[in-house]
This record gives C-alpha cells, sequence and structure tokens, in this order.
C-alpha cells in the first residue's frame, strides 16, 4: 500500500468518520472501499456508454429475436 495525502472539506471528513465508526472499520478502510466503488461505477458508465453507441450505430432490427420465440417459456 501507499500513503497518500488529500485536502478534503472538514465537513467531509466528519462525515467519513462517523460513518466509518459506524461501520466499525477506518477512515482509510472506508475510504478505499468507496474509491473502489466509484471506480467501478465509472466503468460501468462508460460500459453502457458504449453499447449505447454500438446500439445507435446498428439498431436491433424488428425481426431480430423472432427466432428466439419458440424458446421462450411462459409461465401459467
Amino acid at each position: 500500500m501507499k500513503t497518500v495525502q488529500m485536502t478534503l472539506d472538514e465537513d467531509l471528513v466528519e462525515r467519513v468518520d462517523r460513518a466509518a465508526r459506524r461501520l466499525k472499520t477506518t477512515r482509510s478502510a472506508f475510504t478505499r472501499q468507496a474509491l473502489q466503488e466509484a471506480l467501478k461505477n465509472i466503468q460501468t458508465i462508460q460500459r453502457e456508454a458504449r453499447h449505447r453507441r454500438g446500439y445507435a450505430a446498428h439498431p436491433v432490427e424488428d425481426d431480430e429475436f423472432s427466432g428466439w420465440a419458440t424458446e421462450q417459456v411462459w409461465p401459467k
């Protein structure tokens, strides 16, 4: 691990400290997890944007999935 120094608003630090205490963890562990989740969120947003661009460039055809209709099982 690497130690880094950050500048944060006092209110944010207090809120993080309260949350960390409630979760019985440390400020550093809480922040690591929050940053990891933020990075996952960015990755998800980027993938969704890539999918949107792909479908915009190659829209679904009206009968594209019609061959799968017989494979569907609908509960009674």
